[in-house]
């Protein structure tokens, strides 16, 4: 499906494929609940409720990733505009409600180089919401909003240089290494001689703050692991009961990564019916449905290169926590 919306500020391209951006879910769920180890994706968490439970994660206390973005943003954002030569067009994937964004906005504006932005999300509701608020704010420059999944469709991005492409959050921590490794390749191979890459990576750092950060006092962590469930439920006519799974996360040293799963409680048949299918969990047994990696500048640094990247900025919050790092196409 390709429809656009447009006014005389801002306007949103979406561009998802029949079924919009559940679209290959069955097949997904499917080879997921059949492997002996149970996995689902973690791009079913993002419907408009899994949206909104993420963005209330951002502004827990022990969340802690988007405060040491945002303060790396507030303090460094002069500095990152201009190493990134100046761009005019920002791109920002995964922007959400793309509240911290604006401080790099701000600073773009200020080096008077800024023309365009344009923020990629999946979710229409949340992408159309946003380019109407930029543009709102920010006079006298042009806002496209592109609804995709920019993991499937980077392609489809804006090619006016020089721009800056940022994927910010610790979003790149989701992916699996081949995953991530496929798409840094594909994000080196976009990239102008002018044009830079901006990306936020959570470090590596003690576990008990780590385990902290997905194991939330109010619970709201757990509410956005089990909508996954929910959305099955919905989309696929699944009687997945939220109640006998509870949220499980734990810090996995071999991987580097917080291991998120979804743990039964019981004994349990759990019917799919639009995939004509049943699965069966024994109480205990845990199924994943996210990873959350975490990095140091060496391994990063080893990471780009395979990517045919070069890291060449390198910022982090006043306690180490966090990371944005630049970087540009290698020779």
């Amino acid at each position: 499906m390709e429809s656009p919306a447009t006014t005389d500020r801002f306007s949103v391209d979406v561009h998802l494929p029949p079924g919009g951006p559940l679209s290959g879910m069955a097949a997904d769920v499917r080879a997921g609940l059949t492997r002996p180890f149970k996995e689902l994706s973690p791009r079913y968490f993002y419907d408009e409720r899994g949206s909104q439970l993420f963005e209330d994660i951002t502004r827990l206390p022990e969340y802690y990733p988007t405060r040491c973005e945002r303060e790396i943003l507030h303090s460094r954002s002069r500095e990152i505009c201009e190493a990134a030569n100046s761009p005019a067009t920002l791109i920002e994937l995964g922007s959400g409600s793309a509240a911290k964004t604006r401080v790099l906005l701000d600073a773009m504006l200020d080096a008077c180089c800024l023309e365009t932005y344009c923020p990629v999300d999946i979710s229409e509701e949340i992408t159309r919401e946003t380019a109407e608020r930029i543009a709102d704010e920010y006079d006298g420059i042009a806002v496209r909003g592109l609804v995709c999944d920019f993991e499937l469709d980077l392609e489809r991005i804006p090619v006016a240089a020089p721009r800056v492409i940022a994927l910010l959050g610790g979003t790149i921590g989701n992916f699996e290494p081949q995953q991530r490794a496929g798409f840094l390749r594909r994000v080196s191979h976009l990239l102008g001689s002018e044009d830079r890459f901006l990306l936020g990576t959570d470090l590596v750092k003690d576990p008990a703050t780590l385990e902290a950060a997905y194991n939330d006092s109010q619970g709201v962590t757990a509410d956005f692991n089990k909508n996954v469930l929910a959305v099955l439920n919905r989309e696929l006519d699944a009687d997945f009961d939220l109640d006998a799974f509870e949220h499980v996360a734990r810090w996995d040293p071999e991987n580097l990564w917080i291991d998120i799963r979804l743990r039964s409680l019981t004994n349990q048949v759990v019917n799919v019916a639009a995939l004509d299918m049943q699965a069966a969990f024994s109480a205990g047994e845990e199924m994943r449905t996210e990873i959350s990696t975490k990095f140091a500048r060496p391994g990063l640094e080893g990471i780009y290169a395979e990517a045919g990247l070069e890291l060449t900025d390198w910022w982090t919050d006043a306690d180490g926590l966090y990371a944005l790092s630049l970087a540009r196409r290698a020779d």
